[in-house]
């Protein structure tokens, strides 16, 4: 399960770095902030292991693909939705300030945002390896489990 994750987030650095011609022009056209594109595309590269990753968990728990597929994709919308202000402001709005402050930090959208703003920091890289981490040592918790019945 781990080699079958890495070699789709490989497959997605690959995809990644194919737009870097984009990037090449943009330099040659202009003068643009060449830490925010590449801190963007860092941000790119885990936000993407991090929906594979989710996707795979989700992959798991069921046997038809497309359950998996609608599953994952909705596991990933309100990963991201959880950082949008109105979510936040209806959270805020009957919960206490610690559950939207989790919900917030298990948002993708609060630390990509920060990536794409040219900041990488220590935290931000630490969330997405560990939602990996986490999701596919869920995964693999669960295949182990299926093969044990």
């Amino acid at each position: 399960m781990v080699a079958k994750f890495l070699a789709g987030w490989a497959f997605t650095g690959v995809a990644l770095a194919l737009t870097a011609p984009i990037w090449f022009t943009v330099n040659y056209l202009g003068t643009p902030d060449n830490g925010v594109i590449a801190a963007s595309y860092i941000g790119s590269w885990f936000l993407a292991g991090a929906f594979l990753a989710v996707a795979a968990c989700m992959s798991a728990l069921t046997k038809n693909q497309v359950i998996a597929f609608i599953v994952a994709t909705i596991a990933g919308f309100l990963l991201v939705m959880a950082g949008f202000d109105l979510v936040l402001a209806s959270v805020r709005s009957w919960a206490p300030a610690i559950i939207t402050e989790m919900v917030q930090s298990l948002s993708f959208l609060s630390h990509f945002n920060r990536l794409s703003e040219g900041v990488i920091e220590f935290p931000t890289a630490v969330f997405f390896l560990s939602m990996i981490a986490l999701c596919l040592w869920i995964n693999v918790q669960v295949v182990n489990l299926k093969k044990a019945q």
